[in-house]
């Protein structure tokens, strides 16, 4: 009798998974994204001119309901910097004047506010969170005689993205989205992102360092 009550118990969990598994995958959209970001730069000749990596991306959207959404995006681009002896932090580089590779991987976790304002257009403002996990390595195709310095350079690069948390940096903007069909939306995003760090970092910095925009499409599907 007990191993009975057990076996209906056991169909009647696994019945039940799957419609809650649905109602909750039913909520979200997915999405591909492609974006210009842009990287800021007042240091004179201290720096290669301002880093403007083009930067695919992907992303998830819970619909909480009509108005309210949480999203979780991913980021990616690849930029050349150097570090500056004088300035003694990391500045955007010349390719020809490389010296450390930085690949970004741009993690967000953000609330959005998803109005309805036309019949054939949605409004979006969203702000969150963002982590800039960089993994920074020696440029490539260097000659015999500037991997030393360039060595050395790529380890201080590293060091100083990873310390004073620059690697936070709170994110907002805006967007709008057009549907296609029942399944596809196309969209357009403007982002900005803030360097948090300078709040407790107590350099001498110019007003534009650290922050960063974007702008790009993202196709939404289900």
């Amino acid at each position: 009798m007990t191993a009975r009550v057990s076996l209906v118990a056991v169909i009647l969990a696994l019945n039940c998974f799957p419609l809650h598994a649905q109602g909750f995958f039913s909520n979200i959209t997915w999405f591909a994204k492609a974006s210009i970001l842009f990287f800021p730069e007042a240091n004179g000749m201290e720096s290669g001119p301002m880093p403007m990596p083009a930067s695919p991306g992907l992303g998830a959207s819970y619909r909480y309901n009509d108005i309210f959404r949480m999203e979780l995006t991913l980021d990616f681009y690849a930029a050349i910097y150097g570090y500056s002896y004088n300035l003694d932090r990391a500045v955007p580089y010349a390719i020809e004047n490389r010296s450390a590779q930085v690949i970004g991987s741009v993690l967000a976790f953000q609330g959005v506010g998803n109005f309805d304002v036309f019949s054939f257009m949605s409004i979006r403002a969203f702000g969150g969170l963002a982590a800039d996990l960089r993994i920074v390595m020696m440029a490539a195709d260097l000659g015999p005689d500037d991997q030393d310095d360039a060595s050395r350079q790529t380890d201080l690069v590293r060091n100083y993205f990873w310390s004073n948390a620059r690697w936070l940096l709170p994110v907002a903007g805006v967007g709008a989205d057009i549907p296609i069909n029942e399944r596809f939306r196309l969209g357009l995003d403007l982002r900005a992102w803030m360097p948090l760090y300078r709040l407790w970092s107590g350099e001498d910095l110019p007003a534009i360092e650290g922050w960063r925009f974007g702008g790009g499409l993202r196709l939404g599907f289900r």
